[in-house]
C-alpha cells in the first residue's frame, strides 16, 4: 500500500517547538479538531488524533467529495469524453429532460457545473436530495440568471457532474476513480454514498482516512503524479486550483480568494478541499506542504484562522509561542454523578433519531433501542440494535445500522433527576446528547446535535 514517509519536523525545515504550539492552539478551540496530518516536502511531521477518534479510521467529509469529482471529469476530458462546452442536456434523455427548455438551461455547460455558475440563484441540492429523480429535478429547476455570470455554491452541480460521468462511462463515480486514483494513492477505504437513483453523489458522501487525504493533498501539490505515474494530467490539477471565477459574493475571507474547479482559492496562496463542519486539505505550493484535518467545527474560518496563525509563521522558521502541547490529546465524556432509573421501558414515534425505546436502569446504565424502522423516511428494514450508556469511560461499540458498520461511543451521567447520554459517531463530526426526563408515564428527551444541517435541538416524548 502507497504511504507518505515519515520525517521529524526539523529535518523537513521546521520547529517541533512551533508544531507543538499549533496543536496546542488547536486544542485549546472551540473548533474540536478529532484528527490531523500535516505533510511537508512529501514527509509526515505531524500526525495526530483525539481520543477516542483515531488516524485510521474512516470519516465523513461531505464536500472535500467535490475535489475528489473534479479529478474524475478531468480524466475524462483527457480521454476526450467530455469537454468543458459540452451542453449539460446533451447527456440526459427525453425522460429526464423538462418539456420546455429554457434558454439558460440550454446555456448551461459542463464548465458551469465544475466553477458553480449554474446560473441558480441558490443551491438545489435541498430540492433535489429526498427525490428519487435527482437529475430530473435538477434540470427541471428555473435557471434564473444566465449561466457563467453568478457564483452560487451548488452541491447539486456536482451531483450533476456524477451523473454525467456515469452516463458517458457506464460506471459509478466511486469504480470509475477505484482503479485510477484511490487504488494507487493506496485508499482502498473509500466508500462513497449512492442516491436512490443509484449514482454516487459526488457533491458529498465520500468517507476516507486522514492519511489518504493528506496523500490526496500532496498529489495535488505533485501537480497529479504519484510513485513515478501522472495519475491526473497536470494541467487539469492548475486549472482546478487556481481561481476560475470570483465570489467576492461570499462571507468570510478565505471563502472569497476565488473559485476553480471544485476547489476553493484561500488566502497566503494556498487553496483546498473543503467539508462541512471542518474537514479540510489545505495545499500551501510556496511552502510546499499539506495539512489534513477532520473535526465538528462550528467556525470554519476560525480553524483557518488558526492555521494562518501558527503554521505560515512556522514555515519561515518560527518556534511558536512556547505553549506546550498537551500530555494527551483527547475528547473526555461528560462527567456527572451517577443516574438512576425505574427500570421499565419507553417507546416513541418514529422520529429522526431512529430512537425507538428506552430502558433507565437503576444501575446507572441506560438502553437505548435504535432501529431503522422507527425513522421517519420510511426505510424497510427491521434492522434494531440497543446500545448502552453507562456511566465512566467512553463504551466502545459498532453501530451496525450504519453501512458498512462504523465506531462508536457512549456515556451517561445525571443532571439532577435527568440521565443524560451522549453518543459519539467516531467516523464522522456527529455527536447527540439526550437528556431523558421521567414524568410518571412518560419520558421527555431533550436532544442536541452537536452540528448538523437542520436544528441543534429536538424533543421527543414517548408514547403511553
Amino acid at each position: 500500500m502507497s504511504s507518505l514517509p515519515r520525517s521529524t519536523p526539523e529535518a523537513q525545515g521546521l520547529s517541533t517547538a512551533a508544531l507543538d504550539s499549533f496543536v496546542a492552539a488547536l486544542d485549546a478551540s472551540e473548533q474540536e479538531i478529532q484528527t490531523l496530518t500535516l505533510v511537508r516536502h512529501g514527509h509526515v511531521v505531524l500526525a495526530e488524533e483525539w481520543a477516542p477518534y483515531r488516524l485510521a479510521d474512516r470519516h465523513m467529509l461531505f464536500s472535500v467529495s467535490k475535489s475528489f469529482t473534479s479529478m474524475a471529469i478531468g480524466l475524462l476530458v483527457a480521454a476526450g469524453q467530455v469537454s468543458l462546452d459540452d451542453q449539460v442536456i446533451s447527456f440526459f434523455g427525453p425522460d429526464e429532460l423538462p418539456e420546455t427548455i429554457s434558454d439558460n438551461l440550454a446555456a448551461m455547460k459542463v464548465r458551469h457545473l465544475l466553477t458553480m455558475t449554474t446560473g441558480h440563484s441558490q443551491d438545489t441540492v435541498e430540492r433535489l436530495s429526498r427525490d428519487r429523480r435527482m437529475v430530473g429535478i435538477f434540470l427541471g429547476l428555473d435557471v434564473e440568471v444566465e449561466p457563467g455570470t453568478l457564483f452560487v455554491y451548488n452541491s447539486g452541480a456536482t451531483y450533476m457532474l456524477s451523473a454525467i460521468l456515469q452516463k458517458v462511462t457506464g460506471e459509478t463515480l466511486l469504480d470509475y476513480l477505484r482503479p485510477r486514483l484511490f487504488e494507487p494513492l493506496g485508499a482502498t477505504e473509500a466508500i462513497w454514498d449512492v442516491s436512490r437513483e443509484g449514482i454516487t453523489t459526488g457533491g458529498w458522501g465520500l468517507s476516507l482516512t486522514t492519511d489518504s487525504l493528506a496523500k490526496f493533498g500532496q498529489l495535488m501539490l505533485q501537480r497529479g503524479e504519484w510513485e513515478g505515474k501522472q495519475l491526473i494530467p497536470a494541467d487539469w490539477v492548475d486549472a482546478a486550483t487556481s481561481k476560475q471565477v470570483p465570489n467576492d459574493n461570499e462571507t468570510n475571507p478565505d471563502w472569497q480568494c476565488g473559485y476553480g474547479l471544485q476547489y476553493w482559492r484561500a488566502r497566503h496562496g494556498a487553496y483546498r478541499a473543503d467539508g462541512a463542519f471542518g474537514q479540510y486539505v489545505v495545499m500551501f505550493p510556496d511552502q510546499d506542504a499539506t495539512l489534513a484535518i477532520t473535526s465538528a467545527s462550528p467556525d470554519m474560518q476560525a480553524t483557518l484562522d488558526l492555521v494562518w496563525a501558527h503554521l505560515l509563521p512556522a514555515f519561515e522558521g518560527g518556534k511558536g509561542d512556547g505553549t506546550p502541547r498537551p500530555q494527551r490529546l483527547e475528547i473526555l465524556p461528560p462527567k456527572g454523578a451517577v443516574p438512576t432509573g425505574n427500570g421499565r421501558t419507553y417507546t416513541f414515534e418514529p422520529n429522526h433519531s431512529m430512537l425507538a425505546a428506552v430502558r433507565l436502569d437503576d444501575d446507572g446504565t441506560g438502553t437505548f433501542t435504535f432501529s431503522h424502522a422507527a425513522g421517519l423516511w420510511g426505510n424497510p428494514s427491521e434492522a434494531s440494535q440497543e446500545v448502552v450508556c453507562a456511566p465512566g469511560d467512553w463504551r466502545e461499540l459498532t453501530d451496525k445500522l450504519t453501512d458498512p458498520p462504523s465506531r462508536m461511543v457512549t456515556s451517561a451521567h445525571a443532571d439532577g433527576d435527568a440521565f443524560v447520554a451522549t453518543f459519539r459517531y467516531l467516523e464522522s463530526p456527529f455527536a447527540v446528547t439526550m437528556t431523558c426526563r421521567v414524568d410518571g408515564d412518560t419520558m421527555t428527551i431533550d436532544g442536541r446535535n452537536n452540528v448538523g444541517f437542520g436544528p441543534a435541538e429536538f424533543t421527543l416524548r414517548s408514547v403511553t
